[in-house]
């Protein structure tokens, strides 16, 4: 089985070093194509794949095809391969904002489509991906694709009219978080710590924290109550998130690229 991708930029390049850490494929099963000469190089000497001269190239060898291009270049590309696209191909957008239907007009035909967003995680083996399988995939076919992005973190089924809340939620998330911990450690740098210190503390502490949730299933209020001893050191910081509309702030963002993804 042949995966390819279209685009090879920072989430495609976590999705194959995903795959080939949990040895899901292995580096020869996996060509790709990309714009520029350089990012094919990088991206070959990185990971061992094979780089197909072309888009088109990487079409029509591949079994399982993903589209890992920017939304604006989607129907670009998909007018470059349209012809090279096998029927039984399974093709798989991690395209934000792009609909199931955008895809099969951007074709012009019924084909075996799939709509993703997996998450930058993804190259450390804790990714989270929703899929969203259009109406001419099987039940066995959908399986297989969930095994491969399952291989590098989570997935799951999702119907698409959330599609947009999970690129608020997932999609764009690390990027939040990783602010989180920067505004962690600098705090602690502030208090007299090392920076590459501060870094680690605050780091594991997010990490800790989000595996409590997962592993305990309790609600995340909870869990922060447990920290909070009456008249400690937690409440009062708890007090000053609140006033600093940290919780408003968190839901406002996660609204407004919601609202970019629609948009896009």
């Amino acid at each position: 089985m042949k995966i390819g991708f279209i685009g090879l930029g920072s989430m495609a390049c976590a999705m194959i070093g995903g795959m080939l850490q949990k040895g899901a494929a292995q580096k020869e099963d996996i060509l790709g194509s990309a714009k520029t000469r350089e990012t094919c190089r990088r991206v070959q000497e990185q990971y061992g794949i094979c780089i197909c001269e072309d888009n088109t190239q990487t079409a029509a060898a591949s079994d399982i095809l993903f589209l890992a291009v920017k939304p604006h270049l989607l129907g670009e590309v998909i007018g470059q391969i349209r012809q090279a696209v096998r029927p039984d191909t399974l093709v798989v957008s991690i395209a934000a904002g792009k609909s199931l239907a955008f895809l099969e007009d951007a074709f012009g035909e019924r084909r075996k489509l799939i709509r993703c967003m997996p998450n930058t995680p993804a190259l450390v083996l804790e990714g989270c991906t929703a899929v969203c399988p259009g109406e001419a995939v099987t039940a066995k076919e959908l399986d297989l694709v969930l095994g491969l992005l399952g291989s590098f973190g989570t997935a799951q089924v999702v119907p698409e009219r959330l599609m947009d809340a999970v690129v608020g939620v997932s999609g764009s998330s690390p990027a939040y978080v990783f602010l989180f911990i920067e505004a962690l450690a600098d705090g602690a740098v502030a208090a007299g710590m090392p920076r590459s210190q501060a870094y680690q503390f605050a780091a594991q502490s997010v990490l800790g924290s989000a595996k409590l949730v997962l592993e305990t299933g309790r609600h995340p209020g909870e869990l922060k109550d447990m920290v909070c001893s009456p008249g400690g050191t937690t409440i009062r910081a708890v007090k000053v998130l609140e006033e600093k509309g940290l919780r408003g702030a968190v839901m406002d963002a996660v609204e407004a690229c919601v609202e970019a993804s629609r948009g896009l």
